[in-house]
Formats: C-alpha cells, structure tokens, sequence
C-alpha cells in the first residue's frame, strides 16, 4: 500500500524514532511502513491519523488489485 507518511512526518518535523514513540511502536516499524514494505493496522493507522489530525485516507493510498 502507498502512503504519504513520510511526507507528513517531514510537515510536522517528526524524526522516525519521534513519530514511533507518538504511537508506540518501534522505529524500524516506521521505517518499513514509509518504504511500503509493511502494512499498519487498522489501530496503527487510526493513531497516525489522529496524531496528524488528518483522515486515514489522507496518509494511505489504497489500490484495488484487479482480479
């Protein structure tokens, strides 16, 4: 999934290790989510979403897979 985390985190002058300790996570947790190699959950996303006073959808870009 796409995302504009860093971008945001970038905004608000969030370091990595700021952004993972505001949502209680690990830092490498951060890192693999900016590179689009992991997915939040559904609560990781919710605090992202509040901590940046923004929608969910604002920070995640989901693409439908055609079947």
């Amino acid at each position: 999934m796409k995302n504009k985390l860093k971008v945001l985190r970038a905004e608000h002058d969030y370091t990595q290790d700021q952004l993972a300790k505001a949502v209680e996570v690990s830092r490498q947790t951060i890192n693999a989510i900016e590179k689009g190699k992991f997915d939040p959950s559904l609560v990781l996303a919710i605090k992202l979403a509040r901590l940046f006073k923004t929608d969910i959808e604002a920070i995640f870009i989901y693409e439908d897979q055609p079947s």
